[in-house]
């Protein structure tokens, strides 16, 4: 038998589609970015569905892709305790629609997913870093980032010279 939730977005979304997998009875249902706001909103709103939890929003990044970064939206529907993930993928400097206007809760999910990663989220109301300096070049969680750095002088290694680490 064929999952509720992903039944109802079939018969009202199909054209936005791209693949769906299923592990373990958990569904992931990879879309078109241009319609992220629309089934978040259809997601959210279905008195069927009533997805009206985002438990998170995470991104993984696969350098060798054309477009390397999946943007991954966990939902939960507290009524019925149900869980779906959304996925979509981004070329490399792409944007993606913010989804703070339909859950609050993506306010700081989107804020650690753009510090982490550098995904830009359109029409965010707080787009800065949260978990690095303000200051901090580049975005830890890209498998193209450096794993070298310098050691950060403090007043307990004064009399030790910061080093590169590797």
């Amino acid at each position: 038998m064929e999952n509720f939730t992903l039944k109802k977005l079939k018969d009202n979304f199909a054209d936005s589609i791209l693949e769906v997998n299923e592990y373990r009875g958990q569904i992931s249902v990879l879309i078109k970015k241009e319609d992220l706001l629309l089934l978040c909103r259809f997601l959210k709103d279905e008195p069927e569905l009533k997805y009206n939890f985002l438990s998170d929003v995470c991104a993984v990044d696969y350098p060798q892709r054309e477009k390397r970064c999946d943007i991954i939206y966990n939902l939960y529907s507290l009524p019925f305790r149900w869980r779906v993930r959304l996925k979509i993928r981004l070329a490399e400097g792409e944007s993606v629609p913010s989804v703070t206007p339909i859950w609050k809760a993506a306010n700081w999910l989107e804020r650690e997913v753009f510090d982490m990663f550098g995904v830009k989220f359109d029409n965010h109301p707080d787009l800065r870093r949260i978990l690095m300096p303000d200051d901090w070049e580049g975005h830890p969680l890209r498998k193209t980032y450096p794993l070298t750095f310098e050691e950060i002088a403090f007043s307990h290694n004064k009399d030790n010279p910061p080093k590169i680490i590797k």
